[in-house]
């Protein structure tokens, strides 16, 4: 069965937004600081409802740049689960005509849409080796 994990969001300025959530009585329960990959991952949640979490996604900007403005709704990321077999899901999505944006070459992420294009991200309850066709197979359009 799927386990919802979390919904990510992109935000342009991370301590302001982490105000507006402490406002609504949302705690942080987990940060990711990536040098390597310029990016900053908090995740919040309501106090006793951790299972429940939004990750704010705040990717550094470059030298001497602004931080970067999303539109188009961009700034929504994804929805997140954990699938028990991500090899199996995403041949079920695709049998049902299901376009996998970013296939699991790793065996442990992957990426799709719904039809109204809401980013999905799925990812492998532990790690499965990576398998053909999806090691193989490209990614299609964004994600």
């Amino acid at each position: 069965m799927p386990k919802y994990l979390h919904t990510m969001i992109r935000v342009t300025d991370i301590d302001a937004t982490l105000r507006f959530f402490e406002l609504l009585g949302l705690k942080e329960v987990n940060r990711i600081e990536s040098e390597k990959g310029r990016f900053t991952l908090v995740f919040v949640a309501a106090p006793g409802d951790e299972s429940a979490q939004v990750e704010l996604t705040y990717n550094w900007p470059t030298e001497g740049q602004e931080p970067e403005h999303y539109t188009g709704g961009r700034n929504f990321g994804h929805l997140a689960y954990r699938v028990e077999n991500i090899y199996e899901t995403c041949q079920r999505l695709m049998d049902a005509g299901v376009t996998i944006n970013r296939p699991p070459r790793d065996g442990h992420m992957a990426f799709v849409r719904t039809p109204d294009n809401i980013s999905v991200e799925l990812l492998q309850d532990g790690h499965l080796e990576p398998a053909e066709p999806w090691l193989s197979m490209p990614n299609t359009g964004e994600w």
